[in-house]
């Protein structure tokens, strides 16, 4: 049967809440240097069920060795210290990855991101070995011990559970993601040490020193920014993101996690941005001719992020409607604050873009999707299923633009994304923005609900009357502008009336909700530019 011990049960409890929550916050440490994709995902999933593994298989091998009360509080006491100095071990192979992110290096992109994840391997192995060592101490006849195991596993488990939602819920939010695992850290080390003193307080006055140490490191850590750049003039942590504002002059831009995209800029001197969310303000005229501002009614953004987009549409179309969903409040705290987000106009909403579409009766004038985390979309904003609701919540003459990533050579990611909004709508434009500065840069795709032509854009430039409308459609019609048909291959005709069509390799399968491989998409556009591959899209030029 088991036996009633208090110290023995909490100890198990708190170790299986300890595990989960280390890895939740885990992959929080990870975001801003690696960002949040489903591969980081993985990776940290897997390597923590192989500690967990290795430590049940140690743990048993222990316990039977030396089964023993202090042994097992012990091993907890040196699992909740590891913890404890996670965020400060990992700080120079984080700042060290960052570089790696910056310049592509792969070698340095695979060693920090197994050395970072390595600094998880011996505190989850220890936690790994509580249960079987538990197990062997409750176990007093073999004939209840299916009994014993069944009850240390599932207390483990209710365990694991809260330590699950405790840290996405209450404390990341309120705490940081590094005083999380301390937190963890301190109350594994309060009950062990509890356990321990009950047994034998000469051992534990050996073991004095660890909370002392994780107590002066979280006083440490409290005044050290996450990422010290000297830019940074803000940086903070919700339930979703880790924020950051730099500042390079007059204008302020917003980070997010990795940092690797610039999410929105502003100038309090200047409308336009110079980057992709200019050319959002003309995606309306690539509706037939005539086309003047008077018919740009209102505007759905789903990504607002810190309102750049919202705030040159204000600027140069006026007080319309707009309605921009941004599922991080963070965000529209961050942009309010930092970014003059403040006009009456808009109607920020603290949403999942596609959820709050599916509960909307509104209809758009014009539908712009940047959702983006460079260089990554959210799979269920690129599928057939969310461009025909799209069409759904748009007027006869609606448009819908996403921004979208590429290489200078590679567009496989925007190949993806016309060909599955080309099944939705009549007519579909590239809009490559010019030039960038990194191996990585954006192209608008554009859809009509209208049939169109891409030299509409330039027939429409004559009935601008503002001046940033005309200085964003000049910068436009100096790069290319593609049109999309899709037949029993992808063609791709630039908008020059004298231009032949182009072939390129074949008409991907749109993507739909139960298959929409994006990072699939874009991990091999990244490989490709690692290993020096060409894309088939550079016979365009």
């Amino acid at each position: 049967m088991l036996r009633r011990n208090g110290s023995l049960l909490l100890t198990v409890f708190t170790a299986g809440m300890t595990g989960l929550g280390v890895e939740l916050a885990a992959a929080r440490l990870l975001d801003p240097f690696f960002g949040n994709s489903i591969v980081v995902w993985a990776n940290l999933i897997g390597l923590v069920l192989i500690y967990f593994s290795l430590g049940y298989w140690i743990g048993g091998r222990w316990a039977d060795r030396d089964p023993r009360e202090t042994t097992l509080y012990q091993i907890c006491a040196w699992a909740a210290f590891g913890v404890g100095i996670i965020p400060l071990a990992a700080g120079p192979i984080l700042r060290w990855s960052a570089q790696g992110l910056i310049y592509l290096d792969i070698g340095v992109l695979l060693g920090s991101f197994v050395g970072v994840l390595v600094l998880f391997s011996v505190p989850v192995t220890l936690l790994g070995c509580v249960s079987p060592f538990a197990i062997r101490l409750a176990v007093r006849d073999v004939q209840h011990s299916g009994n014993v195991a069944g009850s240390i596993y599932a207390l483990s488990t209710v365990g694991s559970i809260l330590g699950t939602f405790l840290p996405v819920l209450v404390l990341i939010p309120n705490l940081g993601t590094r005083r999380t695992f301390l937190f963890f850290s301190l109350l594994l080390l309060a009950i062990s040490l509890t356990g321990l003193w009950r047994r034998s307080r000469r051992l534990t006055l050996r073991y004095l020193w660890m909370p002392v140490l994780v107590i002066l490191l979280a006083l440490f850590w409290n005044a050290q920014p996450i990422r010290a750049e000297e830019d940074t003039v803000f940086e903070t942590e919700s339930m979703y993101n880790y924020i950051r504002v730099t500042r390079s002059g007059d204008s302020y831009w917003l980070q997010l996690n990795e940092g690797l995209g610039i999410h929105s800029v502003y100038n309090p001197n200047a409308a336009l941005s110079g980057g992709i969310w200019d050319y959002f303000l003309i995606a309306p005229y690539f509706n037939p001719p005539p086309y003047s501002a008077d018919r740009m009614h209102s505007l759905l953004l789903i990504g607002l992020a810190a309102g750049t987009v919202s705030t040159q549409y204000t600027a140069v179309y006026g007080d319309i409607p707009i309605d921009g969903v941004e599922i991080d409040p963070a965000i529209i705290a961050v942009g309010r604050r930092w970014f003059a987000m403040n006009q009456p106009n808009l109607n920020a909403i603290a949403a999942d873009g596609r959820y709050y579409l599916s509960k909307s009766e509104k209809r758009y004038t014009v539908i712009a999707v940047d959702a983006y985390r460079p260089p990554y979309i959210p799979f269920h904003l690129t599928t057939v299923e969310f461009f025909q609701l799209a069409r759904d919540h748009l007027t006869p003459d609606g448009v819908v633009a996403v921004n979208a990533a590429r290489s200078e050579t590679d567009y496989a990611l925007v190949n993806a994304l016309a060909s599955t909004m080309k099944t939705v709508f009549p007519s579909v434009f590239v809009l490559d923005e010019p030039g960038f500065g990194c191996f990585t840069g954006n192209s608008l795709v554009i859809a009509t609900v209208q049939p169109a032509h891409a030299t509409n854009l330039g027939h429409n430039v004559a009935l601008m009357d503002n001046p940033l409308l005309r200085e964003v459609a000049a910068r436009s019609l100096a790069a290319p502008i593609w049109e999309v048909r899709c037949a029993n291959g992808v063609t791709w005709l630039p908008a020059s009336a004298n231009a032949t069509t182009v072939p390129v390799e074949g008409c991907l399968a749109p993507f739909t909700d139960d298959l929409a491989p994006v990072e699939q998409v874009i991990h091999a556009l990244i490989l490709r530019h690692l290993l020096g591959g060409e894309s088939s899209f550079e016979t365009r030029e």
